[in-house]
């Protein structure tokens, strides 16, 4: 497994430190991930699905909706299953090529989905600032073209990225976390990583920093438009419609920007895979429910959806 080069030592594969040393606590802990992992799989499909087969969902706002169901599903499957897996065995390992694929695709998709937060916003301000023109404005097309751009984005970012990490050496195997994160990893490497650390917190503002602060510009011009509606109903509607988007906000920018903005000197390892544990099962989970339960057509559609589904039981 590992061929001695000077100081270095070439590493073929990685393993992943175990939650715990008593079996019976693995054993509970494989099936709770596995309980979170379903529900996110159930939840965040249901979702899609209305919104793909629903015909009173075809706005720009379900669309994102949509999308944003899928990144999560994505997002989740490439991390929960490998994770389930060493639970369930504390030995197995994870080849160094897997752990690569693993980061890019997680750095990719968690990118793209802080970057679709940013689009959700900027399609509730033209839908309060402009309710006319709305549909003139955000496209089919526009909405198709803003998802592909974000996820090539993302993808370009994670690729300069994931790259940049695995040129290093590495001088220990084992990565004190549940997935190939990139904090974890650069902890393992040989050499100096002042460089690596600079381009790791220069993506995180890219990926965190920026979208956030359009954001907050964009709710700043939605509260302006908003308080300009006369009807105080009007104005209640509106407000609701954007709660449930900003609660998505704040929990994924906030668990994302404790672990990739704050100082290398202030984190430790173990407080960065308990927050990373939140936007693993946490926020994907929270997301379908706070928009479920917030929006009532959504649970129509789902209501629909279920009935359908009830209706083509053999009986």
């Amino acid at each position: 497994m590992h061929l001695g080069h000077g100081n270095q030592s070439f590493i073929t594969e990685f393993v992943f430190r175990p939650f715990s040393s008593v079996p019976t606590t693995q054993q509970l802990l494989f099936v709770l991930f596995l309980l979170l992992y379903l529900t996110n799989v159930i939840s965040n499909t249901s979702i899609l699905w209305v919104v793909c087969t629903d015909h009173t969902l075809l706005s720009p706002m379900y669309f994102f909706l949509g999308s944003l169901s899928g990144l999560e599903l994505c997002y989740t499957t490439v991390v929960v299953p490998q994770m389930l897996v060493s639970v369930w065995d504390v030995h197995t390992t994870i080849p160094v090529a897997s752990c690569g694929a693993q980061m890019f695709f997680f750095v990719a998709l968690g990118s793209a989905d802080c970057f679709l937060l940013a689009v959700m916003a900027y399609d509730r301000y033209v839908a309060i600032r402009h309710p006319l023109r709305y549909a003139l404005i955000m496209t089919r097309q526009l909405c198709r073209r803003l998802v592909v751009a974000l996820l090539f984005l993302g993808g370009l970012l994670s690729l300069e990225l994931t790259a940049l990490v695995f040129a290093l050496p590495f001088c220990s195997r084992q990565i004190n976390h549940f997935l190939c994160d990139v904090p974890p990893v650069l902890r393992l490497a040989c050499g100096d990583t002042r460089l690596h650390q600079t381009v790791l917190f220069s993506v995180g503002v890219a990926v965190l920093a920026i979208p956030f602060l359009l954001i907050c510009f964009s709710y700043a011009l939605i509260t302006a438009a908003v308080l300009r509606i006369h009807s105080a109903e009007g104005r209640r509607r509106a407000f609701h419609t954007c709660s449930s988007h900003l609660t998505v906000v704040l929990l994924q920018y906030g668990c994302c920007g404790l672990v990739y903005l704050r100082p290398k000197a202030d984190s430790t390892e173990d407080e960065d895979r308990q927050i990373a544990l939140i936007y693993a099962f946490v926020t994907p989970l929270l997301n379908p429910l706070i928009y479920s339960l917030r929006n009532k057509d959504v649970k129509q559609a789902l209501s629909r959806a279920v009935r359908r589904a009830l209706a083509f039981q053999p009986q």
